[in-house]
């Protein structure tokens, strides 16, 4: 992104189209600065994003009744997917490109991008520098899903508002210039409406009819719009009850929680083939510098400010 904030590292929170959308102005059509004595801002509804969701979920339900009708390759096949939307997440753009915490050759990132637009949850530099403002500022305003503000709004009821300038204002100032520094992710970036529309749709639905015969249909309406239904929830869950609900056992002072069903339904749990996936692809060379936390490093942390649970 060109220009002296793309110099400094602080670039425009989101383009000028995206910044209509998240409702940056003020009801007064404003440039969004807090005025003295200003009300709260009150965030408006964006009733495109509640229609496409209400119509996404009922047809996810409906999609529960043509599983038995479906061929098993083609049930396998849409979990498949899901497992690969659960890496271009898990392993993309949250540990890869959030938290920096591997570092990953060009082709895995190239998998990586294109594992994330199967998920179809924002482009990459829009995911990473939301999650980071939400860990810098976590239940506050300023957090894009601040769980302070119940269960709904931290699930999904966020995605059915205009952003809180304050997640607009935090978010210029972070420092994102190694995502904008990754020719990957600026790629993905500028096509990614092509790419969703491939991964998240076009390809889970034309394998299972062009390889063993499965009908449109069922290929559409089980590997696309369901495997995409639950795995939207999944990652939600972790927004909202793994922020309410469980233990805390590196951290009585913080909200997130250790909640082993959402832990589970985000690949995780004792069996993590997240964790699993990055060290295949550093035996590959594919992936280095790692960063983990000693089993001393975490029996320490567990005892200072640990809530005593496992």
């Amino acid at each position: 992104m060109p220009g002296r904030a793309a110099d400094r590292g602080q670039v425009p929170f989101c383009s000028a189209a995206e910044e209509s959308r998240s409702g940056v102005e003020d009801s007064e059509g404003g440039g969004g600065q807090e005025r003295p004595g200003a009300r709260k801002q009150r965030q408006d509804i964006v009733w495109r994003n509640v229609v496409l969701m209400s119509l996404l979920h009922l047809a996810a339900v409906y999609s529960l009744v043509l599983i038995p009708k479906a061929k098993p390759l083609t049930l396998l096949w849409a979990y498949f997917c899901f497992l690969l939307t659960a890496l271009g997440v898990t392993a993309g753009a949250h540990r890869l490109w959030s938290h920096r915490s591997y570092k990953a050759k060009l082709p895995l990132r190239i998998f990586l991008a294109a594992a994330n637009s199967m998920a179809f949850q924002n482009d990459i530099f829009e995911w990473s520098r939301d999650h980071r403002v939400h860990h810098k500022y976590s239940e506050t305003d300023a957090d894009p899903h601040n769980a302070r503000r119940g269960f709904f709004f931290s699930h999904i009821g966020w995605l059915f508002v205009r952003k809180h300038r304050d997640v607009i204002e935090k978010g210029r100032n972070l420092d994102v210039t190694d995502l904008l520094a990754d020719p990957v992710v600026r790629f993905q970036r500028k096509y990614y409406k092509i790419s969703v529309v491939l991964m998240c749709f076009v390809v889970p639905t034309l394998v299972p009819w062009y390889i063993w015969g499965e009908s449109l249909w069922n290929s559409y309406f089980l590997a696309s719009i369901l495997r995409y239904a639950i795995s939207l929830n999944v990652t939600w869950l972790v927004n909202s009850a793994a922020h309410m609900y469980g233990n805390r056992p590196y951290d009585k002072h913080i909200s997130p929680r250790q909640n082993p069903l959402v832990t589970l339904g985000a690949i995780g749990l004792n069996f993590n083939p997240t964790t699993w996936f990055i060290d295949i692809m550093c035996w590959l060379g594919l992936a280095t510098d790692r960063k983990r936390a000693t089993k001393p490093m975490i029996e320490a942390r567990k005892a200072r400010t640990g809530d005593g649970s496992a």
